[in-house]
């Protein structure tokens, strides 16, 4: 792995522990920027905003085989963005990953 991925990855993990995480990780990612941690920082802030737009569209419904389908989609996106962050890659996530680096260019 090369030395700016471990420089990165504490911050890069950190950023999926909810939106607290996010803001943690772009607070730790500040001062030294590190590509690796801004990537995931990128993917994760999306996610948080996904999960919370998507909560707000489907909650009106009140139900459960929606708001089931929202948090399976969201959880798995979740679980392949910290589980490349641990593995040291930087893919985005699948269906949104490339639009949250665009949309979140400038974190």
């Amino acid at each position: 792995m090369s030395r700016p991925v471990e420089e990165g990855k504490s911050a890069a993990i950190t950023s999926y522990i909810l939106i607290v995480g996010v803001l943690i990780a772009m607070s730790m990612n500040a001062e030294d920027k590190n590509e690796f941690a801004a990537f995931h920082i990128r993917q994760s802030l999306g996610l948080s905003v996904t999960f919370i737009l998507l909560g707000v569209i489907v909650s009106p419904f009140n139900n459960l085989m929606l708001s089931s389908a929202m948090w399976l989609f969201v959880s798995v996106l979740w679980a392949y963005g910290i589980f490349t962050a641990i593995s040291g890659q930087t893919k985005p996530v699948p269906l949104l990953g490339v639009l949250f680096q665009k949309v979140f260019r400038s974190i």
